[in-house]
C-alpha cells in the first residue's frame, strides 16, 4: 500500500497516539468535529436547504428533457484541471489501473453521442487532493471529496473542420448565439433553486442569517480581461461582488482546461494561434459567482465561483493540438487497423482519442457539439449561507474534509 502507513489502523493508531500527548482523547476529537455537527441546529438547517436545492436542480433538468447519467468514479482518464491539485491516486483492479475522477468531463461528452439527446445531467463524485503551497497553506474554500452538479448540453450545429477555418465570422455568430443559450440556460436553473428553497426553507434561512433572493435575468457579465485591469487576479471575483448588487453575476473567457472552447484556434493559413494571445473575446467560457446576503444587515459576504462551464472543443483536431499545446498529453496517437499503435504513451487518454476521432457512415464527425457546466453543491452552499452560522465551508458538510481543516478525516 502506497503512504506513510502500512494500514488505516495504524493510521489512525498514531493520529490517536498524538491526540493523546496533547491532552485529548479520540472521543474528544470525534465530539469536538463530528458529533457537535451532527446534532446541531446549524447543520439541521443546512441539510434542510441543500435538499430543497438540489431537488428544484433535478426537477428542472428532469423538465427540460435532460437525462440522468450514472455516477462515473474510476476511470482511465479524468480532468486534467488547470489548479495546482495532486495528481489523482490510480486504483488497481484486475490487473489494471485506474484514475478517480477529478470531475465527470470526458464523460460526460462522450454520454452525449446520441444525436436524440438533448443533454445529461448527474450529481457527480470528485476528488482532489489539493497541493500545499511552500509555506503549507491550501486556499481555504475546498474540500477534497465533493460533489458536483455536472450538465451538458448538445448544441447539434454540424459546424465541420471545412467551416470552423473558412468561414469565422459565422462559426463566430454561431458560437456567441450558444453561449448566450448556455448562460440563459443556468440563470433559469439558479432562479429555479432559489426561488423554490427561498419559498419552502424560509425558516432555516432566518435560523442561519441570510436571505435568498430571487435573481433577475440577464446577470451581469464581467469580461475576465477588463476585470483583471481593475483588479488583481487573487481578488477579483470578491471586488466585482462589491461593484454589482446582484447575488449572482458572470465572469467570461477565462484561459483555462484543454476542453473549454478558444476560436479560432486552429489557423487557414496552418498553425494555431498562441493560447498566450487569446483575449477574453476568444474564449467561449464562464464562471457563476455567488454571494451571502447578511438578513439582518442586508449586506454581502465574499463572493466566490460556484459554476465553471463553456461552450466546448467538438473537432478532433483542434481537441488534439490543446490536450499537446496544454501537455495533457505528450505525443499525437498513430492510428492504424483499427488500433493505436502508441497508446501506451498516451497515458489513459487513448479510448477518449480513438471515440473522438470516430466518423459515421456519411464521414461526418461522432464526436458531439456541447456546451455544459459544473455546479460544486457545497461551494454553492457556504457561498450562499455563509454569515452568523456558516463561517466555513466545513460548516455546510456533515464528513467535510477541508485540507485546511483535519489533520485525519474519520469519516
Amino acid at each position: 500500500m502506497n503512504g506513510k502507513f502500512d494500514s488505516i489502523g495504524e493510521s489512525l493508531g498514531n493520529f490517536q497516539a498524538s491526540l493523546n500527548e496533547s491532552g485529548l482523547s479520540f472521543a474528544d476529537f470525534m465530539k469536538e468535529n463530528y458529533l457537535d455537527r451532527w446534532t446541531g441546529d446549524t447543520s439541521y438547517h443546512v441539510m434542510a436547504v441543500r435538499t430543497t436545492f438540489v431537488n428544484a436542480m433535478h426537477n428542472f433538468l428532469t423538465e427540460r428533457g435532460l437525462f440522468n447519467l450514472e455516477r462515473v468514479s474510476l476511470s482511465p482518464v479524468t480532468d486534467p484541471l488547470a489548479h495546482d491539485v495532486e495528481h489523482s491516486p490510480v486504483v488497481s483492479y484486475k490487473g489494471h489501473a485506474y484514475h478517480t475522477t477529478h470531475s465527470m468531463i470526458y464523460a460526460k461528452f462522450l454520454a452525449c453521442f446520441n444525436r436524440r439527446m438533448k443533454g445529461i445531467f448527474v450529481d457527480s463524485p470528485n476528488i482532489r487532493l489539493e497541493m500545499e503551497d511552500a509555506q503549507g497553506h491550501q486556499r481555504g474554500k475546498y474540500v477534497i471529496d465533493f460533489s458536483q452538479m455536472d450538465i451538458e448540453l448538445r448544441r447539434n450545429r454540424g459546424v465541420d473542420l471545412d467551416t470552423y477555418l473558412g468561414h469565422p465570422d459565422k462559426v463566430r455568430a454561431i458560437l456567441r448565439e450558444d453561449m448566450d443559450k448556455a448562460l440563459d440556460f443556468f440563470e433559469d436553473l439558479i432562479i429555479r433553486a432559489m426561488g423554490e428553497t427561498a419559498s419552502r426553507n424560509e425558516a432555516d434561512l432566518k435560523a442561519l442569517g441570510v436571505v435568498f433572493e430571487v435573481p433577475q435575468k440577464p446577470f451581469p457579465r464581467f469580461p475576465r480581461d477588463k476585470a483583471l485591469k481593475q483588479y488583481k487576479a487573487t481578488v477579483y471575483e470578491k471586488e466585482l461582488g462589491r461593484v454589482t448588487s446582484s447575488q449572482f453575476f458572470w465572469i467570461t473567457g477565462l484561459l483555462r482546461e484543454n476542453y473549454d472552447l478558444v476560436y479560432p484556434y486552429l489557423l487557414p493559413e496552418g498553425g494555431k494561434k498562441r493560447l498566450a494571445e487569446a483575449g477574453s473575446e476568444d474564449i467561449y467560457n464562464y464562471d457563476l459567482c455567488a454571494q451571502a446576503i447578511d438578513r439582518r444587515t442586508n449586506g454581502r459576504r465574499d463572493a466566490y465561483e460556484v459554476l465553471s462551464g463553456a461552450v466546448r472543443e467538438w473537432l478532433f483536431e483542434p481537441i488534439l493540438e490543446r490536450l499537446l499545446d496544454n501537455r495533457v498529453i505528450a505525443t499525437t496517437p498513430i492510428f492504424e487497423d483499427g488500433n493505436i499503435v502508441n497508446i501506451a504513451e498516451l497515458d489513459g487518454y487513448g479510448p477518449f482519442l480513438m471515440a473522438a476521432s470516430q466518423k459515421d457512415a456519411a464521414g461526418r464527425p461522432l464526436f458531439p457539439e456541447t456546451m455544459g457546466g459544473g455546479i460544486g453543491i457545497e461551494r454553492s452552499l457556504f457561498s450562499l449561507l455563509q454569515g452568523e452560522k456558516v463561517k466555513t465551508i466545513d460548516d455546510v458538510m456533515l464528513f467535510a474534509k477541508n485540507p485546511d481543516s483535519h489533520p485525519l478525516y474519520l469519516f
